[in-house]
């Protein structure tokens, strides 16, 4: 970070890009973020901005017939994405809520003692969004739940025509750890 980042950093706080989906690994993350990271303001601190990204799925993509034979009508992919829709502003609720009762129970009340919330919601694979806002947003960090697992191998068989190799499987966060272009907060639940 150079300096006239860091200096208008310390003028209008932090913005800490939150990613939230359904799990409680998120919500994990998220609470501990504005239990133990997030500042309020008050006094000559700024209030960090916390900025909620939820990654909504892509459309699927249907041939005129799936594999099983069955036809998918425009309603049916309309349905599917007006459930996706619904599920994006249930968790986005709950993690204003959280937000909100966080800032009630740390806060005395007064004015400017509050964090900023912004709410994202995005379409694609996780991901490459997360990356991608981390930038479009200018985030100074991200913050995301993890299940724990991390990178974790698994034997391939071995055939005649290939040794014995490893196969590394990652997840959305590990993929973000090396790919956001600013530093990561990994919270284990």
């Amino acid at each position: 970070m150079d300096r006239a980042t860091e200096e208008e950093t310390a003028a209008t706080g932090r913005r800490i890009l939150v990613a939230v989906d359904e799990g409680d690994e998120s919500v994990h993350a998220l609470k501990w973020c504005l239990a133990s990271f997030a500042m309020r303001g008050g006094g000559a601190a700024p209030p960090d901005t916390i900025i909620l990204l939820y990654v909504r799925p892509p459309p699927p993509t249907y041939s005129v017939l799936d594999a099983s034979g069955y036809v998918f009508s425009d309603e049916v992919a309309a349905a599917i994405d007006g459930y996706s829709k619904e599920v994006a502003e249930a968790v986005v609720e709950k993690a204003q809520k959280l937000c909100t009762l966080y800032g009630k129970e740390v806060g005395d009340g007064e004015a400017g003692h509050e964090m900023k919330v912004e709410v994202k919601v995005a379409i694609g694979d996780a991901r490459n969004v997360i990356c991608q806002m981390v930038d479009k947003l200018g985030a100074d960090v991200l913050v995301m739940g993890s299940h724990g697992y991390g990178l974790f191998k698994r034997s391939l068989k071995r055939s005649r025509f290939q040794s014995q190799k490893l196969a590394l499987l990652g997840s959305v966060s590990d993929y973000c750890v090396r790919n956001a272009n600013c530093p990561v907060l990994i919270v284990k639940s």
